[in-house]
């Protein structure tokens, strides 16, 4: 029996696993996906929200404080990429303008610093490209943009570093409540049996938590979809521009992500499928009418990717976080929706702080420290001599569009967690992130992947299990 089971490998999963690692506690995470970050962490706007937005006193509004402060000290600890840019929500009229204080004051109740509301001029002064028929907008500087996927990946590395398990290809059909604790059946017939287990499972939390508890929610997937665009766009801002939210959410926004391209998005559409993650030409259309209203000059034919991801929407109407009424031991963190990135590193503190304290855990003398991860491009001259006169494979160039070496490609592959897919190297380092989204670097990047895991190339998938690049040779010899 083990003491921990996490149900998820996204960002709160990782969150909570990064922390029960500080304790001596032996603690597994569980994911039906074939790499960590491939759910809503994956798939959203990667921004850090101020805090503004929540109603007072819900846990979203605590959570969403709280663990906005968090986020820039804890991505300089795992090595993950954070750029404070701040935010706008930009108001077009007078009724607009008294939405927008109604917010100012909101966030004051919710304790965000650095709020104020700008006028016209101040607007356009700090970002020029805004539509010049902007009224008044609040800004709040404590704004920020990540990269999520990195984050949650790092996260997990640094939990493996101090013992935590991570099991892929392990989709949960079965918890249940046995003598001091509780028994997890996977898909393929094996078995967990720990003393507690923490359900961070996503759009399908509601299924995890209303197997063993009588006080049942449920988990509806809204939709969204987005544009990314190249780099030659995203100096149309240095920020995060939003329009007035409305009961969908916080609507059409434009910004510029961490890595510098522009991400306009998303749609909100509720919807039956827990897996549907398709584009639509009308929701697609749709975010290029509403955006121009905040950006005129926005240039969708510069679009080098469409996604889509799913919120978790409970019904509950709040975050669910915590043990269980009616099943001690069992911790939902449920209903994420944003601010749910915001929030998770706070949630990931005071819910494995719960744990812990349950089950009398002692914290570690000796929590390591993430491995240096080296990022090649950004270091100096001199560095980059260095770097390549101790591994050559650092002066080979990959992938063209962002500039990533083969040594960086080869470091994500063994590093704990590593990557095993294409998509998985891509998350990790970027190949195939740029303007030719892996037409020129993706053969090459798969290569590497089948030489460095010992495996055949036809066996190397895009990023599930069963998404198959190859399958055999358009000729075969005879």
């Amino acid at each position: 029996m083990v003491d921990v089971v996490v149900i998820g490998a996204g960002i709160m999963g990782a969150a909570v696993s990064r922390e029960l690692s500080k304790y001596n506690l032996d603690v597994v995470v569980l994911d039906k996906e074939h790499d960590v970050s491939n759910g809503t962490t994956k798939a959203n706007s990667s921004i850090i929200h101020a805090g503004y937005d929540a109603k007072e006193g819900t846990l979203m509004a605590k959570y969403n404080v709280l663990g906005s402060e968090m986020f820039e000290d804890l991505c300089k600890e795992i090595d993950a990429p954070y750029k404070r840019t701040g935010s706008y929500v930009l108001a077009f009229s007078e009724g607009e303008r008294k939405h927008i204080e109604a917010l100012y004051e909101r966030g004051i109740a919710n304790g965000v610093r650095e709020l104020e509301i700008l006028e016209k001029d101040e607007i356009l002064k700090r970002e020029p490209n805004i539509n010049p028929d902007v009224v008044a907008a609040l800004y709040a500087g404590t704004a920020a943009v990540i990269g999520p996927y990195e984050v949650c990946i790092k996260m997990l590395e640094n939990a493996a570093e101090n013992g935590v398990k991570v099991e892929l290809d392990a989709e949960v059909v079965k918890v249940e409540k046995i003598e001091n604790g509780y028994k997890t059946t996977l898909k393929d017939g094996r078995t967990y049996e720990s003393k507690i287990v923490i359900n961070a499972a996503g759009v399908y939390a509601d299924f995890i938590n209303n197997m063993v508890s009588e006080k049942k929610f449920k988990i509806n997937p809204r939709r969204g979809e987005y544009f990314l665009l190249d780099k030659v766009q995203g100096n149309l801002t240095n920020s995060v521009i939003f329009q007035c939210p409305n009961e969908m959410g916080k609507g059409i926004l434009v910004a510029q992500t961490v890595h510098g391209n522009l991400i306009v998005g998303p749609t909100a559409e509720d919807i039956e499928s827990k897996d549907d993650l398709g584009n639509t030409l009308s929701a697609l259309e749709k975010i290029k009418r509403e955006a121009v209203k905040s950006i005129k000059d926005i240039n969708f034919r510069d679009n080098i990717r469409n996604f889509s991801g799913l919120r978790a929407e409970a019904d509950t109407g709040d975050f669910i976080i915590g043990e269980a009424e009616d099943a001690k031991g069992f911790f939902n963190i449920a209903g994420t929706k944003s601010p749910g990135l915001s929030s998770a590193p706070a949630i990931g503190l005071d819910v494995a702080k719960m744990v812990a304290e349950k089950l009398e855990a002692t914290k570690k003398e000796n929590f390591k420290k993430n491995r240096p991860q080296i990022h090649f491009m950004a270091l100096s001259p001199e560095e980059k001599a260095e770097v390549i006169k101790k591994d050559s494979r650092y002066g080979r160039v990959i992938c063209r569009c962002e500039s990533i070496t083969e040594g960086e490609i080869v470091d994500v592959i063994h590093r704990m967690v590593g990557a095993k897919t294409v998509d998985g190297v891509k998350k990790r380092c970027r190949p195939g992130a740029g303007r030719c989204q892996g037409g020129f670097c993706g053969p090459r990047v798969q290569e590497i992947i089948a030489r460095e895991l010992g495996r055949n190339l036809n066996d190397v998938v895009l990023d599930k299990t069963g998404a198959y690049i190859l399958t055999k040779e358009t000729k075969e010899a005879k």
